[in-house]
């Protein structure tokens, strides 16, 4: 690991949480490219941001990304809310949990933003 970044748990959990959004995505069938695009972005967003922010050296602008990444996560919850009601979960998939495992997370990262990461 390169990047003090890596070592947090809310960012390996957000990047284990883009791959498993990736994965489940690629089974939509045809016609749901655009929500699969979306929730693809959201999911990325959250660690791209998160790292982003770490990089800053100024408060403001590491809170910012970190506030960023926290909103990516709320945006995943319709995107799967959507799948579900659809049928493009399987049923052992429990988007919700994923979600809001990553948030816990991400409200500890947002409020430790004051402190350098």
């Amino acid at each position: 690991m390169a990047f003090l970044f890596e070592k947090l748990i809310v960012y390996q959990k957000s990047v284990d949480f883009a791959d498993r959004a990736l994965a489940l995505t690629e089974g939509f069938p045809r016609g749901y490219g655009f929500l699969a695009d979306q929730l693809n972005r959201a999911a990325v967003s959250i660690a791209a941001n998160m790292a982003e922010g770490n990089g800053r050296f100024t408060k403001p602008d590491r809170k910012h990304f970190f506030c960023i990444a926290r909103g990516s996560i709320q945006e995943c919850v319709p995107l799967l809310d959507l799948a579900r009601r659809r049928d493009l979960l399987g049923r052992d998939v429990q988007g919700r949990r994923w979600v809001y495992a990553t948030e816990s997370g991400g409200v500890v990262i947002i409020k430790a933003g004051t402190r350098r990461l």
